[in-house]
């Protein structure tokens, strides 16, 4: 191979990882969820200080929980209950995320609690 299409590769290689780059920075938050959480996002609970992304895949539903402000720690909380079972939760003090929950629902109704410091989000009972 010679030295030109060596460097026409290259080019190409660092093109392809340069778009990624900015596609991720693009879009941030499904991004970080996305890598957490497998299926497709139903639903972003927004709140005053976060958010909480829901994915479902199959009988599946999973929940991350990310704040608003990424700057330092803060006491975040998740959680997923299908209805009939108990909730399955994460909590603690983190600077990026809480989560990824995933409980199996079935069919069954699910209702998703997220909290950053002091503002929170209760979905109620959805995806029936």
């Amino acid at each position: 191979m010679d030295k030109g299409a060596i460097r026409r590769r290259l080019a190409l290689g660092t093109a392809v990882l340069t778009a990624a780059g900015l596609l991720a920075l693009a879009a941030p938050g499904s991004a970080q969820a996305a890598s957490y959480c497998s299926g497709r996002k139903v639903r972003t609970l927004p709140f005053s200080t976060g958010s909480v992304q829901v994915y479902r895949s199959g009988g599946y539903v999973c929940a991350v929980t990310f704040p608003e402000k990424k700057k330092g720690r803060k006491q975040m909380s998740v959680s997923v209950q299908a209805r009939g079972s108990r909730p399955v939760a994460d909590k603690g003090s983190y600077t990026h995320h809480a989560g990824p929950v995933t409980v199996h629902a079935g069919h069954r109704c699910v209702r998703i609690k997220g909290r950053v410091s002091a503002g929170s989000v209760n979905s109620g009972w959805i995806l029936c």
